[in-house]
């Protein structure tokens, strides 16, 4: 299974890669809480991931790219991630943060935001929170680990592309990358294989190819819900 990011073009995806909605929920108080599962769209062996924004076969490409000119240069960092991360260490957790990655999901902010609940993790109520935030978190933006083993908590995502859409905001979201697809550059690069990621899809972003939150601001929508 593998993503390749084409120049100035779509993602090419091979290897059978599943493709699904996955769609924001928010609790009560409109705070993003849970992950609901939509349909499974029809893609096949290999296909073809709009990244331009501008496609009327969302999420596929229909080929606007060469009609818009889309600039798509990669202006991502290729560090890992744990050179790009800020630590914050609580009593029982430790969390990593790579703030350019942040895809505006804003599962870090019930009970009064992530940083403030792993001060925290001493209380049993406030540790399970915030590993929840983190865990929730589709760019994997965050990552929470345990601070007496070292042992980072992820959660066990298939291997497949969901499509997320934000009835919050009522916008769409990025292209969320899970359990482990590789990514690779449009110059034959690898990124670094990880859990949780998230591309962008709305052409705006300016952490390219990764999503920045910039569909909410455009704002983008792709008519699927």
């Amino acid at each position: 299974m593998k993503i390749v990011v084409t120049k100035n073009g779509p993602y090419l995806v091979t290897g059978n890669v599943p493709l699904r909605l996955m769609t924001i929920r928010p609790n009560a108080a409109g705070e993003s809480w849970d992950w609901e599962e939509g349909r499974v769209l029809p893609a096949g062996r290999q296909y073809e991931l709009c990244r331009c924004g501008q496609s009327k076969t969302k999420p596929f490409c229909d080929r606007s790219h060469e009609r818009v000119r889309f600039d798509g240069t990669e202006t991502a960092s290729r560090r890992p991630f744990a050179r790009q991360a800020g630590v914050l260490e609580g009593p029982t957790l430790v969390l990593q943060d790579a703030e350019n990655l942040c895809a505006f999901a804003r599962f870090c902010d019930p009970a009064g935001k992530i940083w403030a609940l792993v001060p925290q993790s001493a209380d049993p109520n406030a540790r399970a929170l915030a590993i929840r935030e983190a865990m929730a978190c589709p760019s994997g933006r965050l990552v929470v680990r345990d601070k007496a083993t070292g042992q980072e908590m992820e959660p066990n995502l298939p291997p497949s592309i969901g499509i997320v859409e934000d009835t919050a905001l009522q916008c769409s979201g990025p292209l969320w990358v899970r359990g482990g697809v590789q990514i690779e550059s449009e110059g034959g690069a690898a990124y670094e294989v990880r859990n949780r990621v998230t591309l962008c899809r709305c052409g705006a972003s300016n952490n390219k190819p990764f999503c920045n939150g910039s569909h909410a601001n455009v704002p983008f929508r792709d008519g699927l819900v």
